[in-house]
């Protein structure tokens, strides 16, 4: 303001600005708080969604696990309820766990093939991807079994991942390259000593 004019003067200027950019003022702080209090609101909601998915599937699980007759349709009935979740795609692998325990291979295989392809999460998906291949290699579908193990890309799995392709080849009555790949999982990190004794097998 200029220093000339008298203090009466700069309370009309502060009143004339005041007027001119007052509402505009008011409307963004309205705007802002009105944004702030949406967004906690958000999270909020986000946040009661999750833990009624946990205590949900919490539930569920708990019934699979106590043999309840309805179990299956109602952990099925929670997979299509919540299918954005991830707790879906951990019902389903509980839920093929179960399947094949009691024999029913085919259905276990439908349930990883669904979690497979609903998640991107890197430490569920080689969980379902080698229990998937251990189904195919117990149906006789060795190839694939073998084609299944090959998408498995977690460096920290290629152990696990090696040893279970010599398991596959070794079913399939391919010695040979059974033991190659077993020889191939002892130089990786992570390798299960049962490798050696799987080795001394084949030498036999």
């Amino acid at each position: 303001m200029d220093g000339n004019i008298t203090e009466e003067q700069q309370v009309e200027q502060i009143k004339a600005w005041w007027k001119e950019n007052g509402k505009a003022i008011v409307l963004g702080a309205v705007i802002g708080l009105g944004g702030l209090a949406g967004w906690r609101y958000y999270q909020a909601e986000v946040q009661s969604a999750k833990e009624q998915a946990s205590d949900a599937y919490t539930q569920v699980i708990n019934r699979l696990e106590s043999g309840s007759d309805s179990a299956v349709a109602d952990v099925q009935a929670f997979i299509a309820a919540h299918e954005s979740s991830q707790y879906s795609v951990l019902a389903a692998l509980q839920l093929a766990k179960a399947q094949v325990a009691n024999g029913d291979l085919d259905a276990a295989a439908e349930q990883l093939s669904w979690a497979i392809g609903n998640t991107k999460d890197e430490a569920i998906l080689p969980v379902a991807q080698t229990r998937l291949a251990r189904i195919y290699a117990e149906q006789q579908s060795f190839d694939q079994a073998l084609a299944e193990l090959d998408k498995v890309t977690a460096q920290s799995w290629q152990a696990k991942v090696s040893e279970l392709r010599g398991d596959v080849l070794l079913q399939k009555g391919d010695t040979v390259a059974a033991r190659e790949a077993y020889v191939a999982a002892q130089q990786l990190a992570g390798a299960s000593p049962a490798l050696q004794i799987k080795l001394d097998d084949l030498a036999q």
